[in-house]
């Protein structure tokens, strides 16, 4: 296919931070799947040119390339809504959009913003009955996964005895803390803390060569003491979202959906039924990449864990800082257990869970069908072009 691709290309669009999140894990692997790209990053050109002329730069190359699909990560209210929307209505071409954050800004920001689209796929089992409530029906339920084009198991010695790669937020810090003073070795990286960010091939070696991967599952906006979602995202003029936003329609198959009243007061604040009714534990990247590469992972529970890993089997959970503590002890005394751990979940993790599946998956669902090498058997995959807009 030939997609036009919208997102940030560097982390946070802040270019000294490196590629995104979505470069490495969506952008590589759709190319390496060998689709065309039309690499539209949306945050850089905003940058230097402005956000209206983005906006219509955005309408333009929709209408110069005619693109099969149209495939959005969204980051705050950079875009106008009819520009989404128009890209649909006007030229025709399938849009979809991957929000990141339903577990803690649905309320906030994705139910705003899904009817711009004309498909949504989520990663939160708990949006579902919420994009239901909208009248919002063209949603699709995937899950994070593992770039194995990327990834990959790198049979490196062992090195660490227990890693973290994450930003040191809401309670991360004291569960470090917490692991060093019961006597185990803790190596940090990220953003805040004092051996700094990893680069990715960096971060896919310590995943290699640590002898346990700890995973934090909370997520920023949901638990994190008090700091509020502006202090990491760019805080934006919810007034201005609003306006912008007309009533909207969801489509299945050209059939109008929904019709959906402006939000005229949206407090800035989650509401309570978020704050009541979602767990703070949300499934992460980190869940499938750290098997990906062959790693031990050792991860706080989420919610529906179970559905893509066998808890003791595959990787190891917990529950409480105590039961933490007690496993990093347990399985670093215990080499052969933990390395048929690792195994089992590498090989789940090829069968089941890289993005390629996903995103066949995603485009089976809104009528592409598999538009991959993979249907080729034992062919070799050909890498697709890029084409970066200017």
């Amino acid at each position: 296919m030939r997609i036009l691709y919208v997102a940030m290309k560097y982390d946070y669009g802040r270019r000294n931070q490196g590629p995104s999140f979505e470069h490495y894990n969506f952008y590589d692997c759709l190319r390496q799947m060998g689709h065309d790209i039309v690499y539209f990053d949306f945050m850089t050109l905003m940058q230097e040119h402005g956000r209206s002329w983005m906006n219509t730069r955005l309408m333009e190359v929709a209408k110069l390339e005619k693109p099969d699909l149209m495939f959005t990560v969204l980051f705050t209210d950079e875009f106008d809504a009819p520009v989404l929307r128009g890209v649909t209505e006007d030229l025709g071409v399938i849009s979809v959009n991957w929000f990141c954050d339903d577990h803690w800004r649905f309320e906030r920001y994705s139910r705003l913003w899904a009817p711009c689209f004309q498909w949504v796929v989520t990663t939160a089992e708990s949006a579902l009955p919420k994009y239901a409530q909208i009248g919002y029906r063209n949603v699709i339920k995937s899950q994070w996964a593992c770039n194995t084009f990327l990834y990959r198991r790198m049979n490196l010695p062992l090195e660490y005895d227990v890693t973290f790669v994450g930003q040191p937020y809401g309670q991360r810090r004291k569960v470090i803390e917490q692991l060093r003073h019961a006597g185990i070795t803790v190596s940090t990286w990220g953003q805040g803390w004092d051996e700094g960010r990893a680069s990715q091939d960096e971060m896919i070696k310590i995943f290699n060569t640590s002898r346990i991967n700890l995973n934090l599952t909370a997520s920023y906006g949901a638990n994190a003491d008090g700091v509020q979602e502006a202090a990491s995202r760019k805080k934006h003029p919810l007034r201005r979202l609003l306006e912008r936003i007309p009533l909207a329609t969801a489509w299945r198959g050209g059939t109008i959906g929904c019709e959906q009243s402006s939000p005229a007061s949206e407090p800035d604040h989650p509401t309570v039924r978020e704050r009541a009714g979602d767990s703070t534990e949300q499934i992460k990247g980190r869940n499938f990449e750290v098997p990906g590469t062959g790693g031990f992972l050792l991860t706080q529970h989420a919610a529906h864990l179970e559905d893509y890993y066998e808890p003791g089997r595959e990787v190891v959970s917990f529950h409480s800082t105590e039961e933490m503590i007690e496993k990093v002890h347990y399985y670093l005394a215990h080499d052969a257990e933990r390395t048929a751990i690792a195994e089992a979940g590498y090989q789940r993790t090829l069968s089941n869970h890289t993005y390629q599946q996903r995103f066949n998956d995603i485009f089976s669902q809104i009528g592409l069908g598999e538009q991959t090498a993979s249907a080729q058997g034992d062919k070799p995959f050909v890498a697709g072009q890029t084409q970066e807009v200017r």
